[in-house]
């Protein structure tokens, strides 16, 4: 299918369409146009995988989310290209196409192998740089001894119980219910001489460890794609997917807001009055320069332009990073340290035509009395 065609208008679903309306509008896609009711139409063929396509991509909230801020360019960073072929998309969405086509259409080409999720953290530091991280899953994977056939000695009939079905049904009322068949654990088929080491099931449990490149810029919740490193399918199937969940540690005087990366980062009142050039730590270490404006006010926001978060899906510039100065009031003054605060308050009030006598200490009374009269 062509690359710009519109996912909405395939599916002819506005774009505010809830999960529901955008299965349904699918389901009634997909028993339009399904080769099985259109032997030998290319075009029914092709309108079927475009809306495969569709609806993988607006039922996801991560690629829809992508779809509609990026278009298609969004979905590059996801891995996601499409369905090859019709086994592809029978694998994906078996369960729907189970309810209106029966087992058989469901079951066509190899099945593939379970997704598998994992949280990541990461901290914030790296969030901010980027990463490589290992990490290891347990998943099922093929067995070695038999290749994945379950069969120690590779000979398979058609299962008795299920007649290759794969299913069993169970009549309840007027409504037939279908279940994986027990002794062919829904394979459709049986062998007489399962394979000792996977107990006639094809996968064994193992540990694998792979490396993660975790891009600059993830917040929590950003979802990381290895396609392939899910668990394994049957013989001849695709692995499933891994998804990796980002989350973020905390860091101390340091936060994110959207792509901006914010300092919380303290003064003295000296400093604040009179501004100037000050030293404040960088996230990735060390120090960089920052000025201070003259007057700064508690809670004053100085930023220096793109040298917040970068964009992890690599479409924005990066944020700014945003410093927000706390001025510290002095405490245990001494002597002379309170002297000079009150001879300072008596010359803000004069300037402002205010009594210089604010209901402290009269101690320094006669040295007020000397700012006004020299």
């Amino acid at each position: 299918m062509s690359s710009k065609a519109d996912y909405y208008s395939i599916l002819g679903v506005a774009k505010d369409a809830d999960p529901e309306s955008i299965k349904k509008a699918y389901r009634a896609m997909a028993l339009k146009y399904h080769p099985d009711r259109n032997q030998g139409d290319a075009e029914a063929e092709e309108r079927f995988k475009e809306a495969a396509e569709a609806y993988e991509v607006l039922s996801d909230p991560e690629k829809r989310g992508l779809y509609d801020q990026y278009g298609h360019d969004g979905l590059k960073r996801t891995g996601f290209q499409g369905f090859q072929g019709f086994g592809d998309i029978f694998s994906s969405f078996g369960d729907i196409f189970a309810d209106f086509f029966g087992h058989s259409s469901a079951r066509r080409g190899p099945k593939k192998g379970r997704d598998l999720g994992l949280e990541l953290a990461v901290e914030f530091v790296e969030s901010y740089t980027g990463v490589e991280k290992e990490i290891t899953i347990p998943r099922e994977e093929n067995c070695e001894s038999c290749s994945g056939t379950g069969s120690r000695s590779g000979n398979w009939q058609v299962c008795p119980q299920c007649g290759g079905q794969g299913q069993v049904f169970q009549s309840r009322g007027f409504f037939s219910l279908a279940s994986a068949c027990p002794q062919c654990h829904g394979t459709g088929q049986y062998t007489t001489d399962p394979c000792p080491d996977c107990r006639g099931l094809g996968r064994v449990k193992r540990h694998k460890t792979l490396s993660v490149k975790v891009p600059a810029g993830v917040n929590t919740g950003f979802r990381l794609l290895l396609r392939g490193q899910g668990e394994a399918g049957p013989p001849g199937g695709q692995n499933g997917d891994l998804y990796v969940e980002v989350v973020v540690k905390h860091q101390e005087n340091f936060s994110r807001e959207k792509n901006h990366l914010i300092l919380e980062h303290k003064i003295d009142m000296v400093t604040a009055a009179m501004g100037g050039d000050v030293q404040v730590p960088k996230v990735t270490g060390g120090t960089q320069t920052v000025k201070v404006p003259t007057g700064c006010q508690n809670g004053k926001l100085v930023r220096v332009p793109n040298q917040g978060f970068k964009d992890p899906n690599g479409y924005r510039s990066p944020g700014d990073f945003i410093v927000a100065f706390t001025v510290l009031t002095p405490k245990d003054l001494t002597e002379r340290q309170r002297e000079l605060l009150i001879e300072f308050a008596a010359i803000e009030d004069e300037k402002k035509g205010q009594s210089p006598l604010r209901g402290w200490t009269r101690k320094v009374g006669d040295k007020i009395k000397k700012v006004f009269n020299n």
